[in-house]
């Protein structure tokens, strides 16, 4: 019965706080500053989850030669900085990833 009325809590809670976004989506607007605020969300959400995964694979910090995960990261935003494409960089990416990874001596 207490999970039952955990489950249901949090069903109410969760539609609530998505209603009340998805109700007033074309009534209101944010301030010019919090507008401009609000871009470097995702980014720095990105930024946060993937610099601890890249530097710290097994739990150390490595930057060395040795870590795919970085190498093949730099490779990733190479890639980025010269095609502008999201898809070149993450098949590319991913497939110098796993040839570092699988392939190499």
């Amino acid at each position: 019965m207490n999970e039952t009325l955990l489950i249901l809590g949090m069903f109410i809670i969760t539609f609530a706080i998505r209603f009340v976004m998805f109700a007033f989506a074309g009534k209101m607007t944010f301030p010019n500053w919090l507008g401009k605020a609000l871009k470097f969300v995702p980014p720095a959400v990105l930024t946060a989850i993937i610099v601890p995964a890249v530097v710290m694979p097994e739990g150390n910090i490595d930057i060395s030669f040795n870590n795919s995960y970085l190498i093949a990261a730099l490779f990733a935003l190479i890639i980025a900085l010269i095609s502008k494409s999201l898809l070149k960089t993450i098949g590319l990416g991913m497939i110098f990833f796993l040839v570092l990874r699988y392939f190499s001596v």
